[in-house]
Formats: structure tokens, sequence, C-alpha cells
């Protein structure tokens, strides 16, 4: 059995916060975008469905065009996905330069 003693890691073994100012506000952003369960679900669709389009999504999820819109706006706003624009529909896939960032920047801090 594992005492509390040894679940509590030393912080200055492996933690540092070293971020602040627009990084750090960056980051939180995205940690919000992917704090509710919908846009959640919408980054997992984009994972397997790269270069899809908003109704490829409406498809998948239960919600109405104009709520997943307004998702979708959230994720972009917050660096998690790109959209490019292709007659009447925008082509949504990740941001992997974004998602790359971040994941340096959750390795760096934990």
């Amino acid at each position: 059995m594992v005492t509390i003693q040894e679940q509590i890691v030393d912080p200055t073994a492996c933690c540092t916060l070293d971020i602040s100012g627009a990084e750090q506000e960056r980051m939180v952003a995205m940690f919000k975008a992917l704090g509710n369960p919908t846009r959640f679900e919408i980054m997992k669709y984009l994972v397997t469905h790269p270069a899809c389009i908003t109704g490829d999504i409406v498809e998948f999820l239960p919600i109405a065009q104009a709520t997943v819109s307004q998702h979708l706006k959230v994720l972009r706003e917050a660096g998690w996905i790109t959209g490019v624009t292709e007659g009447p529909a925008t082509c949504y896939g990740l941001h992997k330069e974004n998602i790359a960032w971040f994941k340096d920047k959750v390795g760096e801090i934990f």
C-alpha cells in the first residue's frame, strides 16, 4: 500500500512553474477551450477525421450546426484548430504547431 507521503511528489525534483505573461495566458486559453466536453469531442473527432467540414462534425454530434460553429470558433481562437475556406465550406484540422507548443510547455511545467 502506498502512503500519502509516497504519493506526494517533491516539487523541486520534477515540476517547475516557469511560465508567465503571454505564454501563460495562451496556455490557460487552450486548457479552457478543452475543458468543455463538446469541444473535447470535436478534438477527438478531428484526430481521426482530419480535413473535415462543419457538416461532418454536425453529423457526428447531436447538436445544431450553429452550436458546432460556435465551438469551432472557440477552438480556433484558442489555437487548437485551423480552418481553410473552400468555397462555401470551411475545412478544419488540428493546428499541429500550436499543439506541439502546448505539449512542450506542459512537459516543461510537469
